[in-house]
């Protein structure tokens, strides 16, 4: 792309008819012609490069805008909301002058080409953004999903995420403390490997991305940027694999989790002393993205001069220096007089950082390169005005036949034998085993503050050591839901999330989400992502969540076979005494179990269906906000006062999944009975929403009973914990040991 005599600004404007390689950067015909329409010339090679990056769907968000938009016009009221969306990452007031900032992001194709490099630069990635916003990182999530769990690739594919992720955070000494594990063959090609962080702060810490004050100096500082990750954002998020596939190494970034452990120390430091403006980190996109984003969240203009850039390999030309995606970069904007200090800190740690421009009084981003201006533009044009597309969306013509499918149709087992096969054939399939061999792999307890982690139903850390004052946070997600509704899907990801967090005790405060599709250029895929936004915002209004920011993923899809829609849903919640939280696991025998919330016989989409008889049809459970957020409440009361000592969410899988689950974890078996108007196939396999099953001790019976009564919340007495069995009177026993050998073995099986 570098030619002789040097593209500057003047010699673009004297060479109209110079051919730009605009549609191998990923630019339509159209976007190209609106490039120079707002030049008033065609762009130089440097120019065509910032715009290539920055108007990619990675960037831009160009197809999704026009959607997302839901999530502030129907942003419920909070006061918890310290920053919305539009910044690196969201921030929420958590009390005692705390503010916490949280995230989910995607790096799903770059995983699939390079596994463990794709994955460690997403947790890179996410945890650069959280430094951004002034906060310390504290613990990282990460919700993944593969294709089959006995495919040959899914053996390629997850053991290197897998290690990316737990090399990346072990090495950043952040521990890992949720996520997920799903397997479906629709993701077979196309993984999803989405990221997230939390960070801690004071209220008064908040730093935003923003250029201000003429004469101050913006340092670029970290790694030197190298040949990685060049034009990763426009070519490899932006579009579909095709047949060839994975054939984009080079546009996969390497990560260097020790680099970034200096860095996150260095620029807290720098935070301490108050020696920055604005700060930008440099993920998708690099400089391109760092200088006008800045720049145009600023009050005035920047001058860049790109030979002052550290580089790693001195033959890039200036469009490779502006699109590399190097990673552990990150650009400040410092007062001249504070520029020894920051220069000095930055020494300290061993973190390079060089002065590679300043802020100008006017509007114009300039760069220059071996003394020529090789960009000359606003800013605004290049990160906020790119295009925006309304792309056609319809009801895909399969979706009537798909619901028409039910699933509760399906034949169900007739005898005591017949389910108790079915219950050892769920606990061991693949998505309902344990995941113990991945998790175990990352490190839950770095930092010590860690309360809860994997497999609990959200992880949870103590952010004050004094008062106990600590977070919550769950992601969940389930595209066999979306694919059959995928409005209801949304609510049913952001419920479950929800529900999660509640159960162990804290009090959901806020949302991040990560929205994973296929093509925007297929109207049925726009109709999914349109309907599952609408359904997340409209949901979020009513919980009273505001979305915070997220990440939208399209283009996951081989050829005409798209992923199911997977809107992931990250809540983060608030618990004012970590010694109060609930565990999953049986603590004690002789408590009475109690199930919360009503049964009915839901079962498409399900485990049961999918693993019994591999069926996907129907609809997914009926979503009810209202009994969410009173069993939320219930759920936090109950913790707070002492009233339960173990709760466990029923979704996948239904009660039998999370029964089995609580006994295994407590070593305590359970003796169930099958409640007055329902049969036992219902009672353990049905997925209805708003349900949760508790352990009370008997001490608490009445006090407990009369809470769900005076609330309105059904509370059913199922059993009791007891023993090495779990015994459905009258039908079946397993005994814990069947019912582990099933669970644990699944995984290490197919995998190690």
């Amino acid at each position: 792309m570098s030619r002789t005599p040097l593209d500057t600004v003047e010699h673009a404007a004297a060479t109209p008819d110079v051919e730009l390689p605009w549609a191998e950067l990923g630019l339509k015909k159209d976007e190209y012609e609106r490039i120079v329409e707002i030049l008033g010339r065609r762009p130089t090679g440097a120019e065509l490069a910032m715009y290539s990056v920055m108007w990619s769907e990675h960037c831009s968000y160009k197809s999704s805008k026009v959607h997302l938009r839901q999530f502030g016009e129907k942003a419920p009221e909070s006061d918890a909301l310290l920053v919305g969306i539009g910044e690196n990452a969201g921030v929420v007031d958590v009390g005692q002058g705390y503010a916490v900032t949280f995230k989910v992001e995607s790096h799903n194709h770059p995983s699939y080409v390079e596994p463990y490099q794709g994955a460690a630069t997403g947790v890179g990635g996410i945890v650069r953004d959280i430094i951004a916003m002034g906060a310390r990182p504290v613990a990282v999530v990460d919700p993944l999903r593969f294709g089959a769990a006995d495919h040959p690739d899914t053996k390629r594919v997850l053991p290197g995420v897998v290690a990316g992720i737990g090399g990346y955070g072990n090495c950043l000494g952040l521990p890992n403390i949720g996520g997920e594990v799903v397997f479906d063959a629709c993701y077979q090609g196309n993984p999803l490997v989405n990221a997230g962080a939390i960070g801690v702060m004071r209220h008064e810490d908040i730093h935003l991305a923003k250029a201000s004050g003429a004469g101050n100096k913006v340092i670029l500082y970290g790694a030197r940027t190298g040949g990685d990750g060049i034009g990763g954002a426009s070519i490899l998020a932006s579009e579909t694999f095709d047949d060839a596939k994975p054939s984009k190494r080079p546009a996969v970034q390497v990560g260097d989790p020790f680099q970034e452990k200096l860095l996150i120390e260095c620029t807290l430091e720098a935070f301490k002393e108050k020696l920055v403006v604005g700060i930008q980190d440099l993920g998708a996109a690099g400089l391109s993205c760092a200088t006008s984003e800045l720049a145009s969240n600023g009050s005035g203009g920047m001058r860049v001069t790109l030979d002052d850039v550290p580089l790693r390999d001195s033959t890039l030309s200036p469009e490779e220096i502006l699109m590399s995606e190097s990673q552990e970069r990150m650009c400040a904007v410092v007062e001249p007089e504070k520029v020894e200090r920051f220069l000095e800190i930055c020494d300290k740690w061993d973190v390079i950082a060089t002065v590679i421009g300043e802020v100008t009084d006017g509007d114009r981003l300039e760069i220059y390169w071996h003394g020529g201006k090789i960009v000359d533009v606003d800013p605004r044009t290049v990160a906020h005005d790119g295009p925006v597309y309304e792309r056609p969306y319809a009801r895909p013509s399969w979706q009537d036949e798909l619901q028409a499918d039910d699933a509760n149709k399906l034949p169900r087992p007739e005898t005591g034998e017949e389910l108790k096969d079915q219950v050892l054939k769920l606990v061991g399939s693949p998505n309902q085993a344990s995941k113990r061999w991945i998790t175990q792999q990352y490190d839950h307890f770095v930092q010590g503050n860690t309360v809860l982690a994997q497999p609990e139903d959200s992880g949870m850390i103590r952010i004050d050591e004094a008062s106990g004052l600590g977070v919550a946070i769950a992601t969940d997600g389930n595209g066999r839901y979306a694919k059959l509704d995928p409005y209801a899907g949304a609510q049913l990801a952001l419920a479950e999330a929800y529900r999660n967090v509640a159960t162990t005790g804290a009090k959901p405060l806020a949302v991040s989400d990560c929205l994973n599709f296929g093509s925007p250029e297929d109207p049925a895929v726009m109709w999914q992502f349109a309907e599952a936004v609408r359904g997340l915002a409209d949901g979020c209004k009513q919980l009273g969540t505001p979305v915070t920011g997220g990440n939208v993923s399209l283009y996951n899809q081989t050829g005409e076979a798209a992923i199911h829609p997977t809107p992931v849903v990250a809540v983060l919640g608030v618990i004012d005494d970590v010694a109060r939280r609930t565990p999953v696991a049986f603590q004690e025998e002789g408590q009475l179990l109690y199930l919360l919330g009503d049964t009915r016989e839901e079962f498409g989409g399900s485990a049961w269906s999918q693993v019994v008889h591999d069926h996907l049809g129907g609809l997914p459970p009926e979503v009810d906000l209202e009994r969410e957020r009173l069993l939320a409440e219930i759920l936090i009361s109950a913790s707070r006062d002492g009233m339960i000592d173990s709760a466990h969410d029923l979704s996948d899988g239904g009660l039998v999944q999370a029964v089995v689950e609580s006994a295994l974890l407590g070593g305590k078996g359970a003796r169930l009975v099958v409640p007055d108007g329902l049969d036992a196939f219902t009672f353990l396999f049905s997925e209805s929403a708003g349900r949760a099953i508790v352990a009370v001790p008997r001490s608490e019976e009445v006090r407990f009973t009369d809470m769900c009564g005076a609330r309105g919340l059904p509370a059913t007495r199922i059993g009791v914990v007891d023993g090495d069995v779990v015994e459905v009177q009258g039908e079946f026993a397993l005994t814990l040991e069947e019912l582990r050998t099933a669970h644990e073995e699944t995984i290490p099986a197919l995998l190690a």
